[in-house]
């Protein structure tokens, strides 16, 4: 392929890309546009909603008034002028008769059968609204049908549901395009960031306030990521001359005279301390090191924390500790998405500094839905806040250690997107537990 037809295939792909951007489901004017119409449309109905309930109760209370009113004039009226005297409406029919006769004809024995009071009634397949009462030993028996009613009603709430759908519509294409008047000198910023780089900074004049909030930020998160990334290849390379090459000596030279038969117990303890000495040094180095990179994720895979949890604790809890036992408390099959070496580092802290300081008692492992918990029944953080157990080089009391164990937890718990906190228990002892979001499942 030739350099022009590869230029031309690279800007054709940026073209397209920028054009799709446009439309992308995700995209942010699509997201304001539905969150502001969902918004509307929540309102909408919501109003909607209580005008036609308040409708409803309105029209109940009407027709009960109406059919007390209808009730009492015929009954007066039936009274004074020795007849029965019926409503005038035609979806209204009055009837009486005497207690013991037989429910007159057009009267249902259901209806006959209701107590006094005000009733509705659907067993006709109508919706009917019956008001019964009884004066000088006669049962009357008002009943209204108010499907004329039902269908004005179901007209008004198909009238409001059209007006909310048609409103909705044109609100989305009124806030999208709001939207993308607002959100198109963005668009123009990121196409830069996303451009080969000729030097020039991204905040230049003419920009919005915002977007030149915004370019300057780009403009000192370039620079600062420049320097971090200087400084840490020349840490990676002084620590790795300066620091691993003479620790590993001194381990080896130490397991060497370890083998020596005739070496007295006195000067064994020493050599055994040299090489617990190197270890921790080595940590020390290695716990620097990842403090220093951002320890991103590199390979994510689904992880048995029940299994994890137990290598770790093979792994550090040495014969003769006094730790009496490890509880876990989870459900059979509890998992992870996570990259395995970065939550075998944690893990391994958090493990390590229950031992440090639980004071040779049981540690509990708790798994409960996304979060799980290592909590010892030591001394506890005492009456300082427990957050603070997590800064730089912070020991608790004379206990051995370097200070950056909980440090890197947080530091890879946060490069991850879980979330650890600390607590003291309420028995007694101390509590780490760590968030690991939507990335955990049990079952």
């Amino acid at each position: 392929m030739s350099m022009e037809s590869a230029t031309s295939s690279s800007a054709a792909e940026g073209g397209a890309r920028r054009g799709g951007r446009r439309w992308l489901p995700g995209g942010l004017r699509i997201r304001i546009a539905l969150s502001v119409t969902a918004m509307l449309l929540v309102l909408i109905v919501a109003q909607s909603l209580a005008l036609v309930r308040l409708n409803e109760e309105m029209e109940e209370e009407f027709i009960d008034g109406t059919l007390d009113e209808q009730l009492h004039y015929s009954i007066e009226h039936s009274r004074r002028l020795g007849t029965l005297v019926g409503p005038q409406t035609p979806n209204m029919a009055l009837f009486r008769y005497a207690h013991g006769e037989a429910p007159p004809q057009g009267l249902s024995p259901a209806l006959a059968e209701l107590p006094i009071g005000n009733h509705e009634d659907g067993s006709a397949g109508r919706e009917l609204h019956v008001a019964v009462r009884e004066a000088d030993g006669q049962r009357y028996v008002l009943v209204y049908d108010e499907s004329e009613h039902r269908e004005r009603e179901s007209a008004v709430i198909t009238a409001v549901v059209i007006g909310a759908l048609m409103l909705t519509a044109l609100s989305f294409v009124l806030v999208y395009a709001i939207a993308a008047r607002l959100t198109r000198g963005l668009e123009r910023l990121a196409e830069r960031v996303e451009g080969e780089r000729d030097g020039a900074p991204f905040a230049q004049d003419g920009l919005d306030v915002e977007l030149l909030a915004v370019a300057r930020a780009l403009d000192r998160a370039e620079a600062r990521q420049a320097a971090v990334l200087a400084r840490e290849r020349d840490f990676n390379a002084n620590l790795s001359h300066e620091l691993r090459t003479p620790l590993a000596g001194i381990r080896s030279d130490a397991e060497m005279l370890l083998t020596d038969p005739t070496l007295s117990d006195k000067a064994r303890r020493r050599g055994e301390r040299i090489v617990a000495t190197t270890d921790r040094t080595t940590m020390l180095a290695n716990s620097l090191l990842l403090l220093a990179r951002e320890a991103r994720p590199q390979a994510v895979e689904p992880v048995d924390l029940n299994e994890a949890v137990r290598r770790a604790w093979d792994r550090l809890h040495p014969a003769g500790t006094g730790a009496e036992a490890l509880t876990i408390r989870s459900a059979p099959r509890a998992e992870v998405a996570a990259d395995p070496g970065l939550l075998e580092l944690v893990l391994q802290n958090l493990l390590e500094n229950a031992l440090c300081h639980g004071e040779g008692r049981a540690i509990e492992v708790v798994l409960e839905g996304r979060c799980l918990a290592i909590c010892d029944r030591g001394p506890g953080f005492g009456a300082e806040d427990p957050m603070r157990g997590f800064e730089r080089f912070r020991r608790g009391g004379s206990k051995p250690g370097h200070g950056l164990g909980l440090a890197l937890v947080q530091h890879i718990c946060t490069t991850c997107g879980w979330s650890v906190r600390a607590a003291n228990r309420p028995g007694g002892g101390a509590c780490l537990t760590i968030d690991f979001g939507s990335g955990a499942t049990s079952a």
